[in-house]
Formats: structure tokens, C-alpha cells, sequence
């Protein structure tokens, strides 16, 4: 960055901002925290927003309308405002020597039951540019860790020794690798060190944490790049070993990656975690099997596809059903003539199959579908579109 950055004001959340104000008015400290400032100081629209505030959980729920308590281990309020969701947190604050107290079961009291202050809540974050607090009532920005600075000199930095952190949660790994790629900000050389160094603690992550970070790796404009650096980094061998063997091998490699940087040419829905998951399955097959006929090879009782599947990317059963679907549409979309040849009730029946979106945008990403034929298939679910819907 050439200048400090700038707080965009004028792009905070409305229902966000009244929930700070609400609370303010009551008595409580409350801030927008985390990764909506941080877009917000860069210039990007934030997704989500998340608020921190001294109100007990409890507290909020009294004074905020539509407000639920959620979580068990991390108990915080869920605000609602027509389809868009905030979460407010109460600040925390780390366990000290005076906190070895216990539950009724007789079992250790949760770290994340001690409620503290905005400071102590800023130092139990994962990195300096995730620690920022704003109050855009009163137009102030409060950075504890020198988030700021990291901001201003693009970097990715732990708060606390980098060692330490990824011990206690290893996820912090991926969101690290992540951040950089999605602002384009450089790891800490010493944070960098600690990541490759506890690598393999990632291997008994939960899987469903390693799902959703995927996922958002998935959904940033070039993810082939954060597949490279967690290979080069010793940390794909460890999560993903379906995608290690593929980059040990250069022509599968290529064949992978060229497919990946495909996606730009089809329009993915991001909210659909069977779509994003679909193109990196393809694309891994394809790297694997080579230009494989899908009416051919049933991949369905496959151990090894499954295996990919389930036990590494932690998709669902249903996920799994809908891309193996569109394999079974994938050979018919070369059938044009055939396709023509059919009555208008078989032909609406054929572009009502679910998986038939999905399986045009993989043969579109590979090259099996060129020009007029991908143009035909999409002309042809436009011009049928309200027979779809009836």
C-alpha cells in the first residue's frame, strides 16, 4: 500500500451498525471486530460481520430483538435480520491461575467461558490484522496488536509466539495460508517457519473445520496458487494426500492446474459446496485417470475416489450423489443429435436433471465441450427455463 489505510464507512451494514448502537446506548462497550474491519481498511466489502461487546450473552438477548444464545463450548448471540445472520460475542479472555475452577460434572471450566475486556479479548485472536476493533458510533479504531501496521505493510503475523498458537489449534495453518492468498499479503518469516514445523499436527484436525477452509479456498479467484504453496510448504501431504501424488508427478500437475485455472470460464455458485468441491474432484481425476470416458469407468464403488471424498475433503453423501450424477449426464452432452432427435417432453426431462449445470460446467472447464456445443447446452436451459419451473 502507497497510503495508511482508510476506514470505508460509508459500506458498514446497517443492521451491524444498530446493533452497536443499541448496545452502546444500554451501557456496554461494543465494536464491529475481525475480518469486516480489516476488509473494511482495505477496501473490500466485507461478507459477514461480527460485533464484540462487554454485555453478557444473556444481556444481549434482553436488549437486541430476534437475538439467540448458541454454542455450548463458545456460547455467543445470533442476531437476525431477514436472511442475513451477525454474531455477537462477549469479550474473553485466556484461563489464568486463579480460574482452575470447575463445572458441576466435576469436568475442567472451558477457556472460552471467562469473559474479559476488549484488550484481552484482541490478544486471544488468531492474527494482528484479525485483532482490530472499530466502533463506527463514534468513529474509532482500537488496535491492541499493531493490527494496523501489518495491514500497512501487507503482512500475515500471529499474535503471540507462532509455535504456540498452531499447537493449539493447527487450523490456524490453513487460515494463514488462505489470508495471504485472498489480500495478497506475505507470510512473517517466523509465523512461515512455525507453519511448516507443525504441519503435521494437522492430521488429527477435525475434518469438518478442514472441510470449511477448503471450501474458502475454493472460492478465491485462483486457488490452484494455495494448493501449490501448501505442497511446497509440506502441508498437502498431510491433509490431502490424493492432491501430494499429483504434484509429485509434473503431467498430472499440469493436467490438474489447467483445469483449476478453467474455473474462471464458468460461473460457479459459491454457495453450493457440491459445485465447489465437483471441480477439484474433476480436476483430480482427470490429473489421475487422463482423459478417462465417464460412461466407461463407474467411479461410484471406487475405495479410492471415495476415500478423496469422504475421508479427506469431508464431503456429504448428497455432494458425492450429485457429482457422480452429473458424471452419468456427461457422455450425453456430446449426443447432440441425439438429443435434437427427442420429443419436447423427454427433451424438458433431460434439462430437468439436477446435475445436468454442474456436468456442462466441468466438460466446459476440461475442453470436453468446446464453443458451440457449451453454447448449445446453456442456450438451450435458458429457452427451457420456464418449462423448469412449471
Amino acid at each position: 500500500m502507497s497510503t495508511s489505510p482508510r476506514l470505508h464507512e460509508d459500506w458498514i451494514d446497517p443492521h451491524a451498525f444498530r446493533v452497536v448502537e443499541v448496545l452502546q446506548q444500554s451501557g456496554f462497550q461494543c465494536y464491529l471486530v475481525g475480518g469486516c474491519v480489516r476488509d473494511l481498511l482495505i477496501g473490500v466489502h466485507p461478507k459477514d460481520y461480527d460485533i464484540a461487546t462487554s454485555a453478557l450473552p444473556a444481556d444481549v438477548r434482553r436488549k437486541i430483538s430476534n437475538a439467540y444464545v448458541i454454542g455450548r463450548r463458545f456460547r455467543l448471540v445470533l442476531v437476525k435480520r431477514g436472511q442475513k445472520q451477525y454474531e455477537v460475542a462477549t469479550f474473553r479472555r485466556n484461563r489464568g491461575p486463579e480460574d482452575l475452577t470447575e463445572n458441576e460434572d466435576g469436568s475442567p471450566t472451558n477457556d472460552d467461558n471467562f469473559f474479559g475486556t476488549a484488550q484481552e479479548d484482541a490478544q486471544r485472536r488468531d492474527f494482528t490484522i484479525n485483532a482490530l476493533f472499530y466502533d463506527p458510533v463514534g468513529r474509532e479504531l482500537l488496535d491492541y496488536c499493531e493490527g494496523k501496521a501489518d495491514l500497512e505493510g501487507r503482512w500475515i503475523r500471529m499474535i503471540g509466539d507462532p509455535q504456540e498458537r498452531l499447537v493449539e489449534d493447527p487450523i490456524r495453518i490453513l487460515r494463514a495460508i488462505r489470508l495471504s492468498h485472498k489480500l495478497w499479503f506475505s507470510i512473517e518469516p517466523v509465523l512461515r517457519k512455525a507453519i511448516v514445523d507443525q504441519a503435521p499436527a494437522l492430521k488429527n484436525s477435525a475434518l469438518p473445520r478442514k472441510r470449511e477452509e477448503y471450501l474458502k479456498i475454493l472460492r478465491l479467484r485462483e486457488p490452484w496458487r494455495v494448493f501449490h504453496e501448501l505442497f511446497d510448504l509440506g502441508i498437502l501431504q498431510h491433509i490431502l494426500p490424493t492432491l501430494h501424488q499429483i504434484y509429485e508427478d509434473p503431467a498430472k500437475l499440469d493436467i490438474f492446474e489447467k483445469i483449476l485455472i478453467a474455473v474462471s470460464s464458468v460461473f460457479l455458485d459459491q454457495e453450493k459446496p457440491e459445485e465447489l468441491f465437483a471441480v477439484l474432484v474433476w480436476a483430480a481425476l482427470r490429473a489421475h485417470l487422463g482423459d478417462f470416458d465417464p460412461a466407461e469407468v463407474d467411479l461410484t464403488e471406487d475405495p479410492k475416489v471415495n476415500a478423496f471424498m469422504k475421508d479427506e475433503l469431508g464431503m456429504f453423501k448428497l455432494e458425492m450423489a450429485h457429482f457422480f450424477n452429473a458424471l452419468q449426464v456427461f457422455p450425453l452432452l456430446l449426443k447432440r443429435q441425439s438429443y435434437l432427435k427427442r420429443g419436447t417432453r423427454r427433451k424438458i426431462n433431460f434439462l430437468r436433471n439436477e446435475a445436468l449445470p454442474l456436468s456442462i460446467k466441468l466438460a466446459k472447464m476440461d475442453h470436453t465441450l468446446m464453443g458451440p456445443d457449451y453454447f448449445f447446452w446453456q442456450k438451450e436451459l435458458e429457452m427451457n427455463y420456464q418449462n423448469l419451473i412449471v
